[in-house]
């Protein structure tokens, strides 16, 4: 039989042991303080300025153009989701392309029906700008396309713009 002291010690040895086997206690960290870049309720947040709309540049290339040529043709959208042909030559002009180097297709189809779409466009040298709006091509998309063969760009039927 153990003695008392034996024992005690077994159990002290015991729990020197297990010790290691303990978490330790969580260290402590001081609280967080404000920082200096946070905005605090009295600073008010800067707001990025907005970029200034883009303008139509005649001497450059068709590239160059399509994000004017892209913002009136939206432009027009927004103000009529239903526009017609006449309504995009009519603000590409104003916003300064040249109408003698426009196409517009036709807003009826030779039945009397609405087009799904109408296409316009304005040539530059060798290249194209072409925007195309309607319920079948859910909504207005504008690209950058080379010049056809035949000199146009447009492909089909197009209507004089004559007005």
């Amino acid at each position: 039989m153990l003695g008392t002291a034996a024992v005690l010690a077994l159990g002290a040895g015991l729990g020197l042991g297990l010790s290691g086997c303990a978490a330790a206690p969580p260290a402590t960290s001081p609280a967080p303080s404000p920082s200096a870049s946070a905005p605090s309720a009295s600073t008010p947040a800067v707001a990025p300025s907005p970029l200034p709309a883009p303008t139509l540049r005649p001497d450059q290339d068709a590239r160059t153009n399509l994000a004017y040529f892209d913002f009136v043709a939206s432009g027009v959208v927004a103000a009529n989701p239903a526009a017609g042909g006449r309504d995009f030559i009519d603000a590409l002009v104003a916003a300064g392309f040249d109408r003698a180097r426009m196409e517009v297709t036709f807003d009826e189809t030779s039945a009397a029906l609405a087009a799904d779409s109408i296409q316009f466009a304005v040539r530059f040298d060798a290249e194209c700008l072409i925007g195309q709006n309607g319920p079948a091509t859910g909504g207005y998309h504008g690209a950058v396309m080379p010049v056809l063969a035949s000199g146009t760009c447009l492909v089909g039927a197009t209507r004089q713009i004559d007005w």
